[in-house]
């Protein structure tokens, strides 16, 4: 694919796993100051990464949950809480993925991520009690 080519799938990907509002309001806030990065996220994690066939969107999704819990990243975990649930993620799932970074990421980063992840079901009206 043209770098133009792979940028449009980025971008159908993005919206498709973050949704209209979330890439619209990100769109609507570029300047010159983050328009390059704005690009790379989409050319590259969503157009290069996020469309390669070998692993689902779900799957992804979980990974991605893993890992932003390890690295306490709470914005972004709170936004691919949203975007898992947006690829066939179950509320079930993602506690397991939060049961199972306690052991390996630590109890602070799982009770954080529990947290983050209650506040985004309260948000979207998701009954997870």
């Amino acid at each position: 694919m043209t770098s133009e080519e792979t940028y449009e799938a980025g971008m159908t990907v993005r919206r498709q796993v973050l949704g209209d509002a979330h890439v619209d309001k990100a769109t609507d806030n570029i300047n010159e100051f983050n328009s390059d990065f704005q690009e790379f996220i989409t050319r590259y994690a969503w157009g290069e990464v996020w469309t390669r066939p070998d692993l689902a969107r779900r799957e992804r999704s979980l990974i991605t949950l893993a890992m932003l819990i390890a690295l306490n990243r709470e914005d972004e975990f709170r936004m691919h809480v949203k975007a898992a649930l947006n690829n066939g993620v179950t509320v079930a799932e993602i506690k397991e993925v939060l049961l199972q970074s306690g052991i390996y990421c630590g109890l602070p980063a799982a009770n954080s991520a529990y947290h983050a992840a209650e506040r985004v079901f309260t948000e979207l009206n998701i009954d997870f009690k």
